[in-house]
């Protein structure tokens, strides 16, 4: 991983040129602190040698100020990068600030402590060195020293100015003897006879061996004579042991010449005797602590400066170096906490892409690894979940899309019988867009207010029985008028099925609701059964027709002529009613008969704008094909020029075309307006082509519009009713779609108007 100066992960910069700038700082502040511990040390050495210290202080002072400028310059650079950080709103910055300023407080605040106990501890400690017993003290031990090197220098010298006495009558000849025995009776370490001029006459001791003997100087001759005896002290004055070792008594006094003459001249003695080591070197120290003492009591500030300096520089370097350590400790102590914090907000915001982690051996770094794993283990997770996820979406778009093109209608319902979600083919089926009602009752749904109370009682009536019986659904079929924009209201049947499903929230079972709409399976079935009434009326009914009618016409041949003229009137109008009934009964037999013995329609291309310019040449001749009023109505043709063929058969859509005309001609009767119109349109979008018939007559009443398309359902007095059943049937065979409406206008009825939807041919 790679990090920047201060820890922070960092991707500008390579993972070496992190690692050696790192290692650059590592080093460059090892060598600032192996400097500083230099430099405490010789401070400390240097307060042990006053010479020393005075000699270099200046320039102790001086590196010391370099080396702390250097800290305060790192430390300075640190805070500025925390604050730069802190300012930019870098995740983790106020962490590393709150522990840079926890550890630089831990060293701070006890160095300070110190400080100041160890400042008033010097100041009042250099004081108290310097008190009047103290120098009362050595002041009397010098003199001590001084006394007693005195009185030894005194006895000796009298002790020689006797003996000088002894050796007056001795001659210089025999002079030898008695100077070996005066050094034994002393004792001494040394007995020289010098004449006045300073000759060596005569000597005893170690300087028996010496060629050049130190002789007495002038100026000690010339006391010497003035005070008959002296006594010098001497080695004191030489450095350490050598002055221990050499210290010695050296007294002289003068020796009369046996001569009496004027012309006899003084001879000198001179006795040297070694001083007691111990006496000398307390005499040395008592001596130099003396002389320190008074050097120090007169330089006791410059001493005090001295101290506090050293120690003021000790804690400027001490802070300074444990407020460095403390934020590059603190840093590397951060360093996996914030490695830990950015992947945990990374997480939290959903980026489980793999995290970095520490290779070092500590807990924290182990930590961090556990992190790294257990997001990779999150991200594995996501990844089976996300393809699940995408399985269960794949299988919840197949289902969508099975359900969009179901043709049965689906509808989801809560338990209070509110929509919570449908398929375009209940749309279809109830002619209601459902959704626009989702969230509201479906016994609400205007239209399909009764459907939805049915639908509830049954749900309700369901669940009970489910206790007691344990059903798992329910089913019922349903008569309702389902509207449709721009028509009245069509009867369907409808078939449903409903149980309970899971939901999705615990305690809310939701209802599923499964129906469709069987109203053309009823219409065939319908149809079915009316056709095999038909045959079977056919067969039943045709037979005895004929005998009838040759019965009556037989009858009425026989007894022409042989009745009277009112009952021959009689005869004729009964058997002529005879006849035209029976007539009457064979054209509804045979309307039967058409009607259940209609032949599969064989669907070839027709092109349905010629095939109805050919039926209407049979409507545009006066009087047509036919003989009653009707054929006096004029039709009106309208044919799309972009109408392509369409796939039929051309005499059974003749049929239809004949039916439909002469329907509307017959609808018009007793009308102001008596018009009808023969149309085909094409729709690109839906690629259907239509054929649609309209007249000006009263329309269909609602009780006929619902069942228009059911055979002998007719609003004519002498009508079968199968006119429209046989186009049912044949649009049927056809794959066509049949529509029925009344035409409004100004919420008047204008009309009627039959419409077929084909395909087109390939």
């Amino acid at each position: 991983m790679s990090t920047g100066p201060l820890g922070e992960p960092s991707s500008r910069f390579p993972l070496k040129t992190s690692r050696a700038f790192r290692w650059a700082v590592g080093v460059a502040v090892a060598v600032i602190a192996a400097i500083g511990i230099v430099l405490l040390f010789l401070l400390t050495q240097a307060t042990n040698n006053r010479e020393l210290y005075e000699r270099n202080y200046g320039r102790l002072f001086i590196i010391n100020m370099v080396v702390a400028g250097v800290l305060l310059l790192v430390l300075v650079w640190v805070a500025l990068r925390l604050f730069s950080r802190l300012r930019k709103g870098k995740f983790g910055s106020r962490l590393l600030i709150k522990l840079a300023a926890i550890f630089a407080l831990v060293g701070f605040l006890p160095g300070m402590l110190i400080y100041v106990v160890s400042y008033q501890f010097v100041s009042r400690s250099i004081e108290s060195w310097f008190d009047v017993k103290v120098e009362g003290a050595l002041d009397a031990g010098l003199s001590l020293g001084r006394s007693t090197l005195d009185t030894l220098a005194n006895d000796l010298a009298n002790k020689t100015r006797a003996a000088a006495a002894q050796l007056a009558d001795t001659p210089d000849t025999s002079a030898p003897l008695a100077l070996e025995r005066l050094r034994e009776q002393l004792p001494a370490n040394d007995v020289l006879l010098w004449s006045g001029t300073g000759q060596l006459i005569a000597s005893a001791g170690q300087s028996r061996f010496q060629l050049h003997p130190e002789r007495p100087t002038t100026q000690q001759l010339r006391n010497l004579r003035a005070q008959r005896s002296l006594a010098i002290i001497e080695g004191l004055d030489e450095p350490g042991l050598n002055a221990v070792s050499n210290a010695r008594v050296k007294a002289l006094a003068v020796v009369s010449h046996p001569s009496l003459g004027l012309l006899g001249e003084p001879r000198v003695l001179q006795v040297t005797q070694s001083l007691p080591p111990t006496l000398v070197a307390n005499a040395i120290a008592v001596q130099e602590a003396y002389r320190e003492y008074q050097e120090r009591a007169l330089a006791r500030d410059g001493l005090r400066r001295m101290y506090i300096g050293t120690l003021t520089l000790s804690l400027f370097l001490a802070v300074f170096g444990s407020v460095l350590l403390a934020v590059i400790l603190g840093n590397q102590l951060a360093r996996p906490l914030l490695v830990l914090a950015a992947g945990v907000s990374e997480v939290a915001a959903g980026d489980l892409s793999p995290k970095p982690a520490l290779q070092g051996k500590d807990e924290l770094g182990g930590l961090t690894r556990s992190f790294a794993e257990m997001t990779q283990q999150l991200a594995d997770a996501r990844t089976a979940v996300d393809k699940s996820m995408g399985q269960v979406s794949a299988a919840r778009a197949n289902l969508q899309t099975i359900l969009d093109n179901l043709t049965a209608g689906v509808i989801v319902l809560d338990e209070k019988g509110n929509i919570l979600s449908s398929n375009p083919g209940a749309t279809r089926i109830l002619r209601v867009p459902l959704a626009v009602y989702e969230g509201t009752l479906l016994a609400s749904v205007e239209g399909i207010e009764s459907f939805g109370n049915a639908v509830q009682q049954q749900f309700d009536d369901y669940l009970n029985e489910r206790k007691q019986h344990g059903l798992d659904h329910w089913q019922q079929s349903f008569e309702l008028n389902a509207a449709q924009p721009g028509s009245p209201q069509h009867a369907i049947t409808i078939v449903a099925r409903g149980a309970e499903m899971p939901a999705d929230a615990p305690g809310k079972p939701a209802r599923l609701l499964v129906f469709d709409d069987i109203s053309e399976i009823v219409s065939a079935q319908r149809a079915q059964a009316w056709g095999e009434v038909a045959r079977r009326l056919a067969h039943e009914i045709k037979n005895p027709l004929t005998p009838i009618q040759l019965s009556a016409e037989r009858l009425e041949m026989k007894l022409a002529g042989k009745v009277g003229e009112p009952e021959q009137a009689i005869l004729t109008k009964s058997v002529r009613t005879i006849v035209d009934q029976v007539d009457a009964m064979k054209r509804l037999v045979n309307e039967f008969r058409d009607y259940a013995r209609l032949p599969a329609a064989e669907l070839k291309p027709v092109d349905l704008n010629a095939l109805v310019s050919d039926v209407m040449q049979l409507y545009a001749r006066e009087g047509g094909e036919r003989g009653d009023a009707s054929a006096h109505v004029p039709v009106r043709m309208e044919l799309d020029p972009n109408c392509p063929k369409i796939m039929a058969d051309a005499q059974q859509l003749r049929q239809i075309i004949h039916n439909l005309l002469q329907n509307a001609q017959d609808a018009t009767e007793g009308c102001p307006v008596r018009e009808v119109a023969i149309k085909t349109q094409w729709n690109e979008t839906s690629r259907r082509a239509r054929l649609i018939v309209q007249d000006t007559g009263a329309g269909f009443p609602d009780h006929i519009l619902k069942r228009a398309f059911e055979p002998y359902v007719t609003t004519k007095a002498k009508g079968t009713g199968l006119g429209l059943a046989v186009v049912k049937k044949i649009a049927d065979e056809h794959g066509a779609r049949v529509d029925l409406k009344n035409r409004i206008e100004g919420g008047v009825v204008q009309g009627a108007q039959v419409s077929l939807s084909f395909a087109v041919a390939a």
